[in-house]
């Protein structure tokens, strides 16, 4: 990342989007809160937070959100709109070992029986590769991993997609984008959505390919990025 973070002390998560942070002469401002979930585990009232600033007076809220502690007290990127990123320079850097070998690559395209957009399109003379992203920050237990963090039918409806991709005879892909530092393994939350959990079993089967990369996360650099594969489990 090209600037520097700032750290300050969680207040409170509301409205899902806003955050009230305390800075370190007692200052509290609000801060927008980047992802949509539930955010089980990542919000830990007092504990410290990093956001960034856009630098932008005009923004109603100019600071963002994008690491949390957790109540095990690792690190989570919860900043959402960062997985994109992450994986796409994770493909591109050839950390993703599994997306390597494409001549081309198309974020947000248009497919699917269910008017989706794929995350990912990745393009060569012999094949297309479907690429779907999901960022992985819920950790109940130690090292294990959960997704999703909420009951996702948008989740589900993902996976028939990919499905629908396999059985037409190209590559379909789910890669769980672990922004978690804690997190050494994978696994669907049935618990949380026994649903999702099925879908992504009947998908296993059918030949999506599942894969996770967990990033490195230093919030004092601002610096986050993939560097490990993890295994991913059908169930915990």
């Amino acid at each position: 990342m090209s600037q520097k973070w700032q750290c300050g002390v969680l207040l409170r998560r509301y409205k899902r989007f806003l955050a009230d942070v305390r800075l370190s002469d007692g200052t509290e401002i609000t801060i927008h809160c980047p992802n949509t979930g539930s955010m089980r585990q990542c919000v830990v009232p007092e504990s410290p937070c990093w956001f960034s600033d856009s630098g932008n007076p005009k923004r109603k809220y100019r600071h963002t959100w994008e690491v949390a502690t957790t109540p095990s007290g690792h690190w989570a990127g919860i900043n959402t709109g960062r997985a994109n990123q992450l994986v796409r320079q994770g493909i591109e850097s050839g950390v993703v070992a599994e997306l390597q070998g494409y001549d081309r690559l198309r974020p947000e395209v248009r497919y699917g029986q269910e008017n989706s957009r794929i995350d990912f399109l990745l393009e060569s003379e012999e094949e297309r590769c479907y690429v779907e992203v999901k960022s992985v920050t819920l950790m109940e237990t130690p090292g294990h991993g959960l997704f999703p963090d909420a009951v996702s039918e948008r989740g589900r409806k993902h996976l028939r997609e990919l499905m629908d991709i396999v059985h037409q005879g190209d590559r379909g892909v789910l890669l769980f984008c672990v922004q978690h530092t804690g997190v050494a393994q994978v696994a669907p939350a049935d618990e949380i959505d026994p649903a999702y959990g099925d879908t992504l079993r009947q998908a296993m089967a059918a030949g999506v390919e599942v894969y996770a990369y967990r990033a490195e996360i230093d919030p004092q650099r601002a610096a986050i990025a993939l560097t490990q594969r993890l295994p991913v489990k059908a169930r915990l």
